[in-house]
């Protein structure tokens, strides 16, 4: 209530100003957290996936039991909690999120890697936070300040510093960009539907699409599943590891933080791929790639610093 000089007013609105600031400042800080947490997380894929290799499987294989496994789980947690799966334009979306976005950046993802090098193809997928902030500012009118051009320079270099590029095929590096591409607008379309679903049902939603894909792709092929308990335990990891946290929780930051900061934040994920190679595989890991991290790290601090403040800018009154 306002006394007869307005001060109260004046407090009460001070007050309802901070508390808003604190609250933005926060679900803005969980987004990039949320979307770290998950580059950390998608940063282990390669080395589950160098493990089922060895195991025997092949790509489609692999695909079909991480997606298949990974929308059992979700379809359970979305029973649990009393969640239905979304109908319409969002089911329709999600669907091709999942069956052409997911499956097709992870076909052209492998394939790549059969006529270039790991480090080419990596970079070369590692452009896709550029074609994001592109298409945010074509397609969503994401203002694109000068920080986050320049986080996305600092991310960029230091992604090439990191995986150690090396030469390939011309038809291998087409891959990869079109991986990049895919992944894309994949982000694109995830920013938009988000606003509609919740966490829950875009996921189980996306790995059921994709596991119907990929199981369409390795019953062409012949399925080759794992011939050991070994093996199953490498895809129980991969999917709770690098599938369905990942996945949880990089959407749930990119409805905190929008597409072309959820890009950047990811570019984590090399950082955590080569320093896992170097431990468990035991590849050398080279001065450049340490100062590539150290330089994907900082984009991120500046990133990071950038949403705060502009989190409290957003909430000053203008009293």
């Amino acid at each position: 209530m306002c006394n007869h000089t307005g001060t109260g007013c004046v407090l009460i609105s001070s007050e309802r100003n901070s508390t808003l600031e604190k609250s933005t400042k926060t679900n803005r800080l969980a987004g990039i957290i949320l979307v770290a947490l998950s580059a950390a997380a998608f940063g282990t894929l390669a080395i589950w996936g160098k493990y089922a290799l060895a195991e025997g499987m092949d790509a489609p294989t692999i695909l079909f039991l991480r997606f298949s496994l990974s929308a059992i789980l979700m379809l359970a947690l979305l029973w649990a909690r009393q969640e239905r799966l979304p109908g319409g334009s969002a089911r329709l979306t999600l669907v091709g999120m999942g069956a052409i976005g997911y499956v097709g950046q992870a076909m052209a993802y492998l394939t790549a890697l059969q006529y270039a090098s790991a480090g080419l193809v990596a970079l070369l997928l590692y452009l896709y936070p550029a074609f994001v902030a592109m298409l945010s500012a074509l397609v969503l009118h994401e203002r694109l300040t000068r920080l986050k051009v320049l986080a996305l320079g600092l991310a960029l270099l230091g992604t090439g510093l990191t995986v150690n590029p090396q030469g390939g095929q011309l038809i291998g590096a087409a891959l990869a960009i079109a991986a990049a591409l895919v992944y894309s607008v994949y982000i694109i379309t995830g920013a938009q539907v988000m606003k509609r679903v919740s966490v829950y049902q875009s996921s189980a939603v996306i790995f059921a699409s994709a596991g119907v894909m990929s199981g369409a792709l390795m019953a062409a092929g012949g399925a080759h599943f794992p011939a050991t308990s070994r093996g199953w335990w490498v895809m129980a990891a991969m999917v709770l590891v690098a599938t369905v946290l990942p996945v949880v929780t990089f959407l749930a930051g990119l409805e905190r933080i929008g597409a072309t900061n959820a890009a950047l934040v990811s570019t984590l994920e090399p950082v955590v791929t080569v320093a896992m190679a170097a431990w468990l595989l035991g590849e050398v890991l080279p001065p450049a790639a340490i100062l590539g991290g150290g330089l994907i790290l900082a984009a991120v601090v500046l990133l990071a610093r950038g949403e705060i403040g502009a989190a409290a800018h957003q909430t000053q009154s203008p009293e």
